[in-house]
């Protein structure tokens, strides 16, 4: 799906509940994601027709284990395929990880190694990251990941430390225009985070360092702190807050406050900053939430995702977040609401999320309204979800509303 959770232990931890296995574990997926509109005029904007439509097939396989004590390990390979759908059913693919945007590919997403002494854990090599403004996407049939280094230590009481080094990536590079020799951009693909077959490249231009701080000494509250060294193009900084609330059960709150500032090869953009609120509650099989984000009006930079396209339509931590459509919540100037109902009906998971972007600045994205329902089942190890998505976008279809309905369907192994 391509709905965002943003999963404090993800973010902190990065990864590192793998390195408690005792023994070689396998696992994997395999999914068949499908996607169709009827944006466009004429006889082939229809639903369903070739060429309103997208699918593709990813297979994963995953390995951890101990090589002694302390020492783990992780690999993780994928092997993508359009099973030669395209010949007649669709005309596009979901990730831009082919080869020659039809064919078949294979590649290493993952080998790390990771030690472990007190509790101090180094890992090194290639990974997923899930930090809030450089990390893997999940909604599509493939994640984009890094080769990077990463020490995560927690011998203060209540507290996690986070140190990084990313230096290789394949998501597309999100300022290839600013540095062509790290080009790595891909135009194929309906996720359009990939970069062409995959390859990996240099992150940004010379890299990033990162580093944070998560603290709930109080603990109904969860507090990250997080610092953003991208050589030679921006320092960032990204807070957040998440509360549980003891006075009324079920209640949450959160609230994000974000700064881009540019430097060197992006000195003459303009900084970005944002911030958001948040208000949750769950009860039972019900959950609901409302958010708000505003962007200042002179970032150039996306308050999103830097290792996928920033400039154009990655993925934002922001609370506010779309469903489907990304790149709005995060431009310069975007005033956005989300609204998120979930219900557990028992024969099934329903979801219902509508985002709202207003956007009055000259030249930008301008406004958006999205409203989607989702119904998910699992049986036995296959999830399946059904989607429909309405897009009424400035700068999509003529200005006109138009439907998507997707299909995600992933055997789990």
């Amino acid at each position: 799906m391509k709905l965002v959770k943003m999963s404090l232990a993800a973010a902190v931890l990065l990864g590192a509940s793998a390195f408690a296995v005792d023994n070689v574990k396998v696992s994997g997926d395999a999914k068949l994601f499908y996607s169709t509109n009827d944006s466009g005029t004429g006889s082939n904007s229809d639903l369903f027709e070739q060429a309103q439509s997208a699918a593709d097939t990813a297979l994963r396989l995953g390995v951890t284990g101990d090589l002694v004590k302390g020492v783990s390990f992780g690999a993780t390979v994928y092997a993508v395929s359009t099973l030669g759908l395209e010949n007649n059913l669709v005309a596009n693919t979901w990730t831009s990880g082919h080869t020659a945007a039809v064919q078949d590919n294979a590649w290493a997403s993952e080998l790390w190694l990771a030690a472990t002494l007190g509790k101090t854990t180094a890992k090194i090599g290639r990974m997923e990251l899930d930090t809030p403004l450089a990390f893997s996407e999940s909604w599509s049939v493939a994640k984009n990941t890094f080769d990077a280094a990463v020490l995560i230590n927690q011998d203060l009481p209540d507290t996690t430390l986070v140190g990084a080094w990313v230096g290789k990536a394949n998501g597309v590079n999100a300022l290839s225009p600013l540095s062509a020799a790290h080009d790595n951009s891909s135009a194929v693909g309906l996720d359009g985070f990939m970069s062409a077959e995959a390859k990996f490249g240099t992150f940004v231009d010379g890299g990033a360092y990162a580093a944070a701080i998560v603290n709930n000494s109080f603990k109904p509250a969860t507090v990250q702190a997080w610092y953003y060294n991208v050589v030679n193009v921006a320092d960032a900084y990204w807070l957040q807050a998440d509360i549980n609330c003891d006075l009324v059960k079920g209640l949450t709150v959160g609230a994000q406050y974000t700064d881009i500032d540019t430097k060197g090869l992006a000195a003459t953009f303009k900084d970005s900053s944002a911030y958001a609120v948040k208000l949750g509650y769950a009860m039972n099989a019900l959950k609901v939430s409302a958010a708000y984000s505003d962007v200042d009006n002179d970032g150039a930079l996306k308050i999103a995702n830097t290792a996928t396209n920033n400039l154009v339509a990655a993925q934002s931590k922001l609370y506010t977040e779309a469903w489907w459509n990304y790149g709005y919540v995060g431009a310069a100037g975007a005033e956005s609401m989300n609204v998120t109902a979930e219900f557990d009906a028992g024969v099934a998971k329903l979801g219902a999320y509508y985002t709202t972007v207003d956007n009055d600045i000259v030249g930008s994205t301008k406004n958006v309204d999205e409203v989607t329902l989702t119904a998910s089942k699992s049986f036995g190890p296959l999830d399946a979800t059904l989607a429909y998505v309405s897009t009424d976008a400035d700068d999509q279809n003529a200005g006109s509303q138009y439907n998507t309905v997707q299909a995600y369907l992933t055997l789990n192994f």
